[in-house]
């Protein structure tokens, strides 16, 4: 039966809409059909290898931490990533930074300082600043969280290896952020697969996380110039820089080592402590993220570590502070607690604990952090212009306010 040319079109039709149906479907069907699976990780799960394990992402062959220092010793500049809170992924950090100091010489990058305290990190890198005056500079420039840094920043001052501030400076970030005329690095909007995590990171695409998106580049564009005047400065020579920064900074490439290869093209190499498992405890501390697509390796490295923080002793003197040149001012003390028992006052200037002097909030608190209940303190105060000294035990009086 011959079949009419109305038929004819029809079948043609049909069959070109089922065509089309098929790959849109397919499309739907595969959404990470360019991505790299199990989180930028092709040849294996990394739920299943042991914790401590290393493995090649490319290839998904596990190495052992020789064949990983050996591997990074070809890299001029080495990215390790952190939880900034995780004390695994510090270790981590300080086990490449030992191995490869052992390899010939090394300078030490990290995103807690900013470029703006280079002269301050200069006199700390040649003996001259203070541990105290250090730790102060740590809290202006990042915050709290000293301790979980203390031991690559006393390794790196013992074997006088040099420590770099990568961060864009207060001013610099207050002037992008009022949108003020003035000298900025060079910025890259225009990174796709960048664009789509940080947004899947800040919750949205909304007018509202442009601001901090474009921040966030501000962040990553400072920090990877400083990685660039590391590599064109002669001084330098051959030495190496570990970079070490936050995960997302690192993660993927797209953050401070590509934007640091385009203003500069070298060898460099990302390693990722990363935790796969954040035990039932932590959980709270699991930042969100929505699931995006990218066509990208997670890193080059991945070191499976475990998610531990810091033990916080709890020991608080019950106090609230405010920092003013001469001293800390009590603005007020909470009852039955160390520092009422002690006799401390509102109005007075805290001075000193054990004779050791405190310019700053967080070097109190950092103190008390070495300190035991039971233990006994002596406190030195400014009261109507008088010294007054003064003496308590520690005790565990439940949660009390401030330092």
């Amino acid at each position: 039966m011959n079949n009419s040319p109305v038929s004819d079109s029809i079948r043609i039709v049909l069959i070109s809409l089922f065509i089309i149906w098929t790959l849109v479907f397919a499309r739907e069907a595969q959404p990470e059909e360019f991505a790299v699976p199990n989180q930028g990780s092709p040849y294996i799960d990394l739920h299943e290898p042991p914790v401590g394990s290393i493995h090649h992402l490319p290839t998904g062959i596990r190495v052992s931490q020789n064949q990983l220092i050996d591997a990074l010793s070809g890299s001029r500049v080495i990215y390790i990533g952190e939880t900034h809170d995780n004390t695994e992924a510090h270790r981590v950090q300080l086990e490449i930074i030992k191995a490869l100091a052992q390899r010939g010489p090394i300078s030490v990058g990290v995103e807690m300082f900013r470029r703006s305290s280079k002269e301050r990190l200069d006199s700390w890198n040649r003996g001259e600043l203070s541990e105290q005056e250090f730790r102060r500079q740590f809290h202006e420039d990042w915050g709290g969280g000293y301790p979980l840094y203390q031991p690559i920043f006393e390794y790196l001052r013992e074997r006088s290896i040099p420590l770099i501030g990568l961060k864009s400076s207060k001013d610099t970030e207050s002037r992008y952020r009022e949108g003020s005329i003035g000298e900025f690095p060079e910025i890259d909007l225009h990174d796709p697969y960048h664009r789509a995590y940080s947004m899947s990171t800040f919750g949205g695409h909304s007018e509202k996380v442009e601001k901090p998106y474009r921040m966030l580049l501000l962040w990553e564009e400072a920090m990877a110039q400083t990685v660039a005047e590391f590599l064109k400065n002669d001084e330098t020579g051959q030495r190496k820089l570990i970079v070490l920064a936050g995960g997302f900074h690192v993660q993927y490439g797209f953050g401070i080592p590509k934007r640091a290869f385009r203003r500069v093209p070298h060898a460099y190499s990302i390693v990722l402590p990363e935790v796969i498992e954040v035990p039932e405890e932590l959980k709270d501390r699991e930042m969100t993220i929505e699931h995006v697509s990218i066509p990208l390796y997670a890193a080059d490295y991945v070191w499976k570590v475990d998610y531990k923080i810091l033990e916080d002793n709890k020991i608080r003197l019950g106090v609230l502070l405010k920092e003013e040149d001469d001293g800390l001012h009590i603005k007020s003390v909470m009852e039955h607690s160390n520092a009422h028992r002690a006799g401390l006052q509102e109005g007075d200037i805290l001075q000193s604990i054990d004779d050791q002097s405190l310019p700053s909030v967080p070097t109190l608190a950092t103190y008390l952090q070495t300190r035991s209940y039971g233990d006994w303190i002596n406190l030195k105060v400014l009261r109507n212009g008088q010294e007054v000294k003064l003496q308590t035990q520690l005790q565990n009086p439940g949660e009390t306010p401030g330092p």
